[in-house]
């Protein structure tokens, strides 16, 4: 049989991008994608990007007052949201572009529209085209919802939030993961007078317990209001802004209200349920080690498989697509060891296993230091560093390292190269230390605090 295409993929974010670009610019496969919205998916233009763009703005108030205690004579301004914003949009049309101008130095056919399955080997744009394709990869990622309660419709969502017209005076964030915490850090970093409410008993579920402690003390001292145990019960409109009525009683009024409480795969409406594709928790699509689902002409890479929802992962989910089924390179992406970084102030830094998980698997020695770092101590500030090592002791390989401290994010990789390589702890301790800075005191702990 004579297709269109040999690949056709369904959303152009970072994984799709990745598997059209691979399997046509390496593999001279001929490849169709399809975006209904703009190129470069969650991260590039709702996600990853424009966030750390905030978390950087958010980041100088601080800034201009340790420059103060350094003998810098300066002054606190005022920050200017719209021309930060419109900063920031020009920065996202540039790279849209870019994304735009490497599928087509691939060679790939790119489609501005929204597109769906009609069978396994035929998808239908909106405008009622149609094209065959050996191959479907669906790369549609997922997408920020807000629980339907009385007034939720006063909510807004993680997208809303790159393009406000004005920055709140007081803002309510819902919800205690990574999105959530970290836009109660760039709204309190930005001027906002921010509370938090998470119906857990802390926030950052699924981290290392001591990291998101220290995360979260940290927050606190910061100014910003966080309640574990709290939930929205109902949101009010009023004359003055938006009332919450909480869980615990309290009544406060806000004039913004974000929603952060989780996301879900984009995979409604697409036409596969239809065709036997298998669909997990939430409407993510089930696929094998090789991004198969169980049906063979069909693929998923990214968010919408709902593994592991990461950017680099998507990517490198995308990149093994394409090698594996045009490249004859079969390749499944390791989903074990994948370093992670929270942009909270200060950030987390985390791979391998928490000593709450390692600790099930068998005997272990946690390594773990708190101390004042020298830039912000010099300073006055109160700040204080988290470095933490679990070690199994019938190894002594390291399973899990954790750090809280400013540029966490970009300690923690250069840490995941040592542990995927199946570093021990004497393989850190060997490591000579660069001096004066804070990860030094990962090749310095030699002691445990405490054993189980």
């Amino acid at each position: 049989m004579t297709f269109d295409y040999d690949l056709f993929v369904i959303g152009g974010g970072s994984g799709g991008v990745r598997a059209a670009r691979v399997a046509s610019g390496d593999w001279g496969a001929r490849v169709g994608l399809a975006e209904e919205s703009r190129m470069g998916g969650t991260c590039v233009i709702r996600g990853c990007v424009p966030k750390k763009l905030m978390v950087f703005a958010s980041g100088f108030s601080g800034m201009i007052e340790e420059a103060q205690a350094y003998g810098w004579t300066l002054q606190p301004g005022r920050f200017d949201w719209r021309t930060f914003r419109a900063r920031l949009e020009a920065e996202l049309d540039r790279l849209e572009a870019a994304y735009r101008g490497t599928l087509q130095a691939a060679g790939v056919t790119v489609h501005d529209a929204r597109a769906t399955l009609v069978d396994a080997h035929r998808v239908r744009l909106a405008s009622g085209q149609e094209f065959s394709a050996k191959h479907i990869l669906v790369a549609t990622g997922g997408q920020p919802f807000v629980p339907a309660f009385p007034g939720s419709e006063l909510a807004v969502s993680s997208n809303e939030m790159f393009h406000l017209d004005a920055l709140p005076r007081r803002a309510l964030v819902v919800g205690g993961g990574y999105i959530a915490s970290e836009f109660a850090c760039i709204l309190n970093g930005l001027g906002v007078e921010v509370s938090q409410f998470y119906r857990g008993a802390q926030i950052l579920r699924g981290f290392d317990d001591e990291a998101r402690g220290h995360v979260a003390n940290a927050m606190r001292a910061g100014g910003i209001d966080i309640h574990c145990g709290t939930d929205v019960m109902r949101l009010e409109k009023t004359a003055a802004g938006i009332r919450a009525i909480a869980t615990d009683g309290s009544e406060r009024e806000f004039d913004l209200v974000l929603y952060a409480t989780g996301r879900r795969p984009n995979t409604g409406g697409l036409g596969l349920e239809g065709l036997g594709v298998e669909f997990g928790r939430d409407g993510r699509i089930v696929v094998d080690r090789y991004s198969q689902t169980a049906v063979p002409s069909i693929f998923a890479v990214g968010d919408v498989t709902g593994r592991i929802n990461l950017t680099p992962v998507a990517i490198r989910e995308g990149h093994a697509f394409a090698d594996t089924v045009f490249g004859a390179k079969p390749t499944a992406f390791d989903h074990e060891l994948v370093a992670s970084a929270v942009f909270t102030q200060p950030e987390l830094g985390s791979v391998g296993l928490s000593e709450e998980a390692a600790r099930a698997e068998g005997p272990i020695a946690v390594y773990s230091t708190a101390f004042r770092p020298m830039k912000t101590a010099f300073a006055g500030k109160p700040d204080r560093v988290l470095m933490k090592l679990i070690v199994s002791q019938t190894t002594r390989k390291v399973l899990g390292c954790h750090l809280v401290a400013p540029e966490a994010g970009e300690m923690i990789q250069l840490a995941a190269i040592a542990i995927r390589m199946g570093a021990t702890k004497e393989d850190f301790d060997r490591t000579c230390a660069v001096h004066p800075t804070m990860a030094e005191e990962l090749v310095t702990m030699r002691k445990p605090v405490r054993t189980a």
